[in-house]
């Protein structure tokens, strides 16, 4: 047995990166919410302007927040190869600093 808690339920995702090939990322955006919706997920936010509060590191560039149902349904989102082909889009348009999954509360 794990001494991980076990968790359950929806997970959210958040993306950091610059744009600076508008043109190519604008074919990865055209193409991100089907295979997003197919997986569960929906979309929360997005803002090019986030103010940090605290810490050295803010966020540059575009800070992107979506949900899914769950661990598993993040994971197909992440690992589809129409997603993984599209993303091509996004690798040659953008500088990622980082996509993250954020796994929700374990329980109490």
């Amino acid at each position: 047995m794990s001494d991980t808690p076990s968790v359950s339920g929806p997970v959210h995702v958040m993306a950091n990166f610059t744009v600076h090939d508008a043109e190519k990322y604008r074919v990865y955006e055209k193409g991100f919410f089907p295979i997003l919706k197919r997986h569960g997920g929906t979309f929360i936010t997005l803002d090019d302007n986030s103010e940090t509060f605290e810490g050295s590191m803010p966020p540059e560039g575009r800070v992107v927040l979506f949900k899914f149902p769950s661990v598993e349904a993040a994971t197909a989102w992440y690992n589809d190869t129409d997603y993984q082909a599209l993303s091509e889009h996004r690798r040659a348009g953008t500088e990622l600093k980082f996509l993250t999954m954020l796994h929700g509360m374990p329980g109490r």
